[in-house]
C-alpha cells in the first residue's frame, strides 16, 4: 500500500474532479433511469416489509432472534 506523503496533494477523481454544476445535473437524476414498476416498494409498503424479513432469515446474521430467553 502506497504511503501518503503530507507535502504532495492528492489528484481527485471522480465526482471530486467534476465541477459543481456536472454533479448536480447527475444527482438530480437520481433513480429516473428506474421504470415505474420496479419501483414497487414505494408503494407498497407491505412488500416492502415481507422482501426485508425474507433477506434478514436468508443472511443469517447476527441480529435478533424471536425466542430469546431473558
Amino acid at each position: 500500500m502506497p504511503t501518503l506523503d503530507p507535502g504532495k496533494p492528492r489528484a481527485r477523481r471522480g465526482f471530486a474532479a467534476m465541477n459543481p454544476e456536472r454533479r448536480r445535473e447527475i444527482a438530480r437524476k437520481g433513480g429516473a433511469s428506474v421504470p415505474g414498476e420496479k419501483r414497487s416498494f414505494a408503494k407498497d409498503r407491505d412488500l416492502a416489509a415481507a422482501a426485508g424479513r425474507k433477506g434478514g432469515e436468508a443472511s443469517r446474521g447476527g441480529g435478533r432472534s424471536r425466542n430469546r430467553e431473558s
